[in-house]
């Protein structure tokens, strides 16, 4: 299974969505809370190629996006591939 890393805050419903459907498909991610780090804010911006809104989900090497990135992935039954790696 890839590893999977989602920049989150602990306000943001979108992110707890993206949590939930994770955790629902027995995902184990990393998560990194970034209202209280600005330096991490950044990294997470830099990575995520400018996008400052949280979520921001990663899996392996790839950038998914946010939580309707995640959810389409999802729907479109290419999320389950992307985590087997």
């Amino acid at each position: 299974m890839q590893p999977v890393e989602i920049y989150t805050s602990p306000t943001c419903g979108f992110c707890h969505a993206a949590k939930r459907l994770l955790s629902q498909k027995g995902v184990s991610f990393t998560e990194y809370d970034v209202t209280t780090d600005p330096a991490l804010r950044q990294t997470m911006m830099k990575r995520a190629n400018g996008r400052h809104t949280v979520p921001q989900i990663f899996i392996g090497d790839r950038h998914v996006g946010g939580c309707d990135d995640l959810m389409a992935l999802d729907r479109g039954g290419k999320l389950d591939p992307l985590l087997a790696g």
